[in-house]
């Protein structure tokens, strides 16, 4: 499932407030921003108390327990609010995409929508008390819905690039293989017998949500990058990190089912044929980065190719060996390949200015928050003037990092 951002860039930059409704956002803005934390805490407490299906079955409750999700919820919509009242305040367009994308990836509906916003303004009630008066309310009310309408149309649009009704993306997926690639992680192979064809569709980047039943039952979901796939099915690399990857490498056999979604995801390899391609991961976050050199193979052109990896060590690089084959591939196929490994283990950092690397090129980026905040803290200091630069985290917040 993908679509350009351009529809998705024209409804956001349309999306406005009545004017009494603009002042009365920006005046209140402040506080709800100090209380959008606590306000998003009592929010999922509420929603979950009373809709446990959700907590067990469709959010990840590992997410929960760290505070991420609550977070995500507090950016999304204080971001989107500053937008609003503020022209020179963060573009939204990025954030709502993902946030799009990652919702069809867990079959998101529009009835949803109107949920979240019982539960959402119950929670602003609580915690703001007397402070929400009546066109307090119906301010942010529309504030919601402005938001609420942007996403529901991009994932409408997302779906009908699948060809699906809304939510009707899970699929009953087989394991057939699965290969240890480090003592960390292991790739799994699976095959969608009763869907042949499901992931042809892929674009190099994008992700797939696994739904594992855990051992109390519950079905619990996480994105994971797609290595490799075909008409058969797909492939995808999992580290042990968390309840769902945990299930995945201790109690699941070849031949054993799991429910996994139509892919999804806005960071995807670009259309350029002559665009330089720099891919910068670190961790298991070369995931993606895989799956964009096969595809750069897979497309037998010449391309100039950068790529930028930071591991502990050459040990715990689980996708090292892949990693050297395909730009082995490109190599002999006439591309211009750099490879950059460095090793915190041994002290080293990624320095982009001692490495050699072209101007003009479309940069994507995966890994650890910090990570990638001193690879874009660099390429703003540099004279490198990427084409773009597209990031992906796999966690809710992932836009935090603007």
């Amino acid at each position: 499932m993908f679509t350009a951002t351009e529809p998705l860039r024209e409804a956001t930059h349309k999306a406005h407030l009545s004017p009494a409704h603009e002042e009365t956002v920006k005046a209140t803005l402040p506080v709800i921003g100090e209380n959008i934390g606590d306000i998003a805490k009592t929010f999922y407490a509420g929603m979950f108390a009373e809709n446990p299906d959700l907590l067990a079955n469709t959010f990840n409750r590992e997410n929960q327990k760290s505070g991420a999700q609550q977070k995500a919820l507090a950016a999304s919509v204080a971001t989107f609010a500053t937008m609003l009242v503020n022209p020179d305040g963060p573009d939204a367009v990025d954030m709502l995409s993902r946030i799009a994308h990652k919702h069809v990836s867990l079959g998101i509906t529009p009835d949803q929508y109107e949920i979240v916003y019982h539960y959402l303004f119950a929670a602003i009630g609580k915690v703001l008390g007397d402070a929400v008066t009546p066109e307090v309310a119906e301010a942010w009310t529309e504030v919601y819905w402005l938001m609420a309408h942007v996403l529901i149309d991009a994932e409408k649009d997302l779906y009908a690039t699948a060809d699906v009704t809304p939510g009707d993306v899970f699929r009953d997926a087989v394991l057939v293989a699965r290969r240890d690639l480090s003592d960390r992680v292991t790739e799994f192979t699976f095959e969608v017998p009763d869907a042949p064809g499901a992931f042809t569709a892929t674009k190099a980047g994008q992700y797939t949500s696994l739904g594992v039943t855990m051992g109390d039952g519950a079905r619990q979901l996480r994105q994971y990058s797609l290595v490799n796939w075909d008409d058969k099915g797909f492939t995808i690399a999992v580290q042990r990190d968390g309840e769902v990857s945990s299930t995945l490498l201790d109690s699941t056999a070849v031949g054993d089912r799991v429910d996994a979604t139509l892919p999804a995801g806005d960071l995807v390899l670009g259309d350029s044929d002559t665009t330089p391609v720099v891919l910068v991961s670190s961790g298991i976050g070369s995931t993606p980065m895989v799956g964009m050199l096969s595809a750069l193979v897979a497309g037998a052109g010449a391309r100039d190719i950068t790529v930028i990896h930071s591991d502990v060590s050459e040990e715990s690089y689980a996708q090292r060996e892949v990693t050297k084959g395909l730009l082995d591939a490109l190599d002999t196929q006439g591309s211009t390949v750099r490879r950059h490994r460095s090793y915190t283990g041994a002290g080293e950092r990624v320095r982009l200015a001692d490495l050699d690397i072209p101007a003009g090129a479309d940069w994507y980026l995966c890994g650890g928050n910090g990570f990638l905040q001193d690879i874009r803290a660099q390429i703003e200091a540099s004279a490198l003037a990427p084409a773009g630069v597209h990031f992906e985290l796999f966690s809710p917040n992932d836009w935090l990092l603007g």
